[in-house]
C-alpha cells in the first residue's frame, strides 16, 4: 500500500512524483494532448510526447506549465489530475501532497497551482521553493546556521539560492535553462547551416554531444532537418565545439544569475559556501562540464548532486516530513 503522502516536481519539461516509503513512482514529461475539436484531453506524459511535431490540424500538443508555473490552468489541473489518479488505486486515501514552485511566484500563479492539486485530487496541498525542495533531496544540511548554496537549472527556470535554517537568504532565478539551452542550438544551426530542426531534435543535440565548455576530444553526431531553402529534408554533421558555441550566451546569463546571489550573500555565509562550495541539481545540470564552467566564471568550487533530475520530488516529500518546522514558510489550502 502506498503512502498517503507525496511530492510533485511540477517541472516545466516534466512531472516528477516522489511517494514517502516507496522513491519516484511517476517520471512523465509535462506533456498534453487536447482535440480542437471537442476539447478532449487525448494523450498525457510520454504518449503525449511523442506526438510532438506529429500531429495534424485537429490536435493540438503542448505544455501547460511555461518557465516553471501554470500558463493554462485547465489542462494543468487536467494533467494532474491524470497522474495523481495514476497512483491514487494505490493511495489508502487522498493524498497530502507537496508541490515544488520557483521562488517569487506571484499569489495568483501560488494559488493555481494549489487549487489545481486539490481539484485533481489532494486532500491538501503544500507549496515548497523550489531550491529549498531542491536542497532537502541533495540532502544538504539546510536545517543549520551554515550558508548552503544550491543552483537549480529545470527546463523553464535556473534558480540560484544560498539556504541557512530552513530558509532561503538569498535567491534569484532566471528563466534561461534546459528549453532555452534547446532554442539556442536550434537557432544556431538554422543560422549555420539554413537547416531547420525541431525541439525534440535540438535536446537530443544537447544531450549526445553538447558541453558547456570546448572538449579535448570533439564529439560529432549526423542531424536531421528540413533545408530553410529547397525545403526538403537534409542531413548535416554537427561537432560539440559548435555546440558549445551555441549555449554559450545562455550560460553565460545563468552564471550571471548565481554570481548576483554570491554578491548579495551575508558574508559569514558566504564564507561557508567558500568552504563548501554549491551544489548543482536539475536535469540541466547534466550537461557536460556545466559544473566547471560554474566552477571557472564564479571561483567556488561547484559539484553535480547525485541523481539531480530527481533531487525536488525527493525534497518535496521530504518538505512533508519537516512540517512542523517547515509550517512557518509554507502555502496551504
Amino acid at each position: 500500500m502506498f503512502a498517503k503522502q507525496i511530492g510533485i516536481d511540477l517541472g516545466t519539461v516534466n512531472v516528477i512524483v516522489f511517494v514517502r516509503g516507496k522513491g519516484v513512482v511517476l517520471n512523465e514529461p509535462s506533456v498534453v494532448a487536447i482535440s480542437r475539436v471537442d476539447n478532449r484531453m487525448l494523450a498525457v506524459g510520454d504518449e503525449a510526447r511523442a506526438m510532438l511535431g506529429r500531429t495534424p490540424e485537429t490536435i493540438e500538443v503542448s505544455r501547460p506549465v511555461r518557465d516553471g508555473v501554470i500558463a493554462d490552468y485547465e489542462v494543468t489541473e487536467g494533467m494532474l489530475r491524470y497522474f495523481i489518479t495514476k497512483l491514487c488505486s494505490r493511495i489508502e486515501r487522498r493524498p497530502e501532497v507537496m508541490l515544488s514552485v520557483p521562488v517569487g511566484v506571484t499569489t495568483v500563479e501560488s494559488r493555481a497551482v494549489r487549487e489545481a492539486a486539490v481539484q485533481a485530487g489532494a486532500r491538501v496541498a503544500y507549496l515548497i521553493p523550489e531550491p529549498l525542495a531542491a536542497a532537502l533531496g541533495a540532502n544538504l544540511p539546510v536545517d543549520t546556521p551554515t550558508g548552503n548554496m544550491v543552483v537549480n537549472i529545470g527546463g523553464g527556470t535556473a534558480e540560484a539560492a544560498v539556504i541557512s535554517m530552513h530558509g532561503i537568504v538569498e535567491s534569484s532565478s532566471v528563466r534561461v535553462a534546459g528549453n532555452k539551452l534547446d532554442e539556442a542550438i536550434a537557432a544556431y544551426i538554422r543560422r549555420k547551416y539554413n537547416l531547420i530542426i525541431g525541439d525534440s531534435t535540438a535536446e537530443l543535440v544537447k544531450i549526445t554531444i553538447g558541453s558547456a565548455m570546448k572538449l579535448d576530444e570533439p564529439l560529432t553526431m549526423e542531424v536531421r532537418g528540413r533545408d530553410q531553402v529547397a525545403g526538403l529534408p537534409r542531413i548535416v554533421s554537427v561537432n560539440s565545439t559548435e555546440v558549445s558555441e551555441a549555449l554559450s550566451e545562455p550560460l553565460e546569463r545563468i552564471a550571471e544569475n548565481v554570481k548576483t546571489v554570491l554578491e548579495h550573500t551575508p558574508p559569514e555565509l558566504a564564507s561557508d559556501i567558500i568552504d563548501r562550495g554549491m551544489v548543482m541539481t536539475g536535469g540541466s545540470s547534466l550537461l557536460r562540464n556545466f559544473d566547471r564552467f560554474l566552477t571557472k566564471e564564479t571561483g567556488i568550487p561547484c559539484h553535480v548532486a547525485e541523481n539531480p533530475m530527481l533531487c525536488t520530488a525527493l525534497g518535496a516529500a521530504r518538505g512533508l516530513e519537516r512540517l512542523p518546522i517547515l509550517r512557518r514558510s509554507l502555502q496551504t489550502t
